[in-house]
């Protein structure tokens, strides 16, 4: 039987065809806190991208790269908020486009969850000292969650400066060639901040309607991200807990995000707010389900619906895509494993050795 995992994929968009994957194996924004403060990429980024195309995933997104430098989650985040960062993303995407996978730059702002230690072994955990930290904002002025700084509340002003920051990281994308840009909407951070009741009780126009921030945004980076392009976003569906996000609150901003932003394609995560981790579900492939209904009501000839979240295996992954669950899999810890998880994956499932995805420098591996 034919690999659907290993089928192409289309991503529409506004105008044109839009962007043609090789497979529905992707690769999950991962961060690597390995950039300088001034958030440029360096060598280890080329190849740690690099590896995830030779090893024949579709579609390689980059990790939460900062519009604005207080929008950073640590002090060694990529940023695209200055013209010195494009050059090395110009670098990582043309080398990725040359493997023959599509390449995709996750566009972030931490938001009340900035100004945090990077997560490597060597580093404390919790908030930056004062040698390393700066100003925190959020739609409140209460923590996020427990040990994280008191941000400030933002103005009216603050809203406008960081729409602006987003439409100008998404200009800064495109100058480097990305053929996707993912808005960062989940995990706690900027943007579902303000979707969630657990963090968002403004009285004005963001609070009475939660999702204003996250369409204005995404309508700012659609007006200058070209029309054949796709936009995409990742969304935590659900915060689990009771008076958060809900699975229906999130298919209704999926629905206005299609129809009023242009965003076609939702990579579907959960979580990220409430701060214990034992109110999420987590087991294999928990998150399924929630991008299941979002792919149930969504056109499919409009957006394209990608889940993530503890898939490992060849053959789940194929599962998930061939019963129609969701248009693609997103994979992360497992391709930091196995940088090529998906050339591995296309034998296990028997995909002829002439049609790996693999780099043709690895193909005698592949037989």
């Amino acid at each position: 039987m034919a690999s659907t995992l290993f089928t192409e994929l289309t991503i529409p968009a506004p105008h044109g065809a839009g962007l043609t994957l090789r497979n529905r194996a992707f690769v999950s924004p991962m961060c690597q806190y390995y950039a300088p403060r001034t958030g440029v990429p360096q060598p280890w980024h080329l190849v740690h991208y690099g590896a995830f195309a030779t090893g024949g995933f579709g579609l390689v997104t980059v990790e939460s790269t900062a519009v604005e430098a207080r929008g950073r989650i640590s002090d060694q985040d990529l940023g695209l908020w200055s013209d010195e960062q494009i050059e090395g993303h110009r670098t990582m995407a043309e080398f990725m486009r040359a493997q023959g996978a599509a390449a995709a730059v996750q566009l972030g702002h931490a938001g009340g969850k900035a100004a945090t230690y990077p997560n490597l072994r060597d580093e404390p955990r919790g908030t930056l000292g004062e040698d390393r930290a700066w100003e925190v904002i959020a739609p409140g002025s209460e923590p996020i969650q427990p040990g994280l700084f008191t941000p400030r509340e933002m103005t009216a002003e603050d809203i406008q400066e960081v729409i602006a920051a987003f439409r100008e990281a998404a200009r800064r994308a495109d100058q480097a060639g990305y053929d996707a840009v993912q808005i960062h909407g989940a995990h706690g951070y900027l943007i579902h901040e303000f979707f969630s009741p657990l963090t968002n009780q403004r009285e004005d126009e963001y609070g009475r309607d939660r999702a204003r921030f996250a369409l204005e945004v995404a309508s700012a980076v659609r007006d200058v991200w070209p029309a054949h392009k796709p936009l995409g976003i990742r969304l935590s569906a659900t915060d689990w807990v009771e008076g958060g996000v809900t699975l229906q609150d999130t298919l209704e901003l999926a629905r206005r995000l299609l129809e009023d932003a242009g965003v076609t394609w939702f990579d579907i995560s959960s979580g990220g707010i409430h701060p214990d981790p034992k109110v999420i579900p987590v087991g294999a492939g928990y998150q399924v389900q929630l991008a299941a209904v979002l792919r149930q009501a969504l056109p499919a000839e409009q957006a394209v619906v990608s889940t993530v979240g503890l898939i490992t295996e060849p053959a789940q992954a194929e599962t998930i895509v061939a019963s129609g669950q969701a248009d693609a899999t997103s994979i992360g810890r497992e391709a930091l494993r196995n940088p090529h998880w998906a050339a591995v994956a296309a034998r296990s499932l028997r995909v002829r050795v002439e049609n790996s995805p693999a780099s043709e420098a690895y193909w005698l591996g592949m037989r």
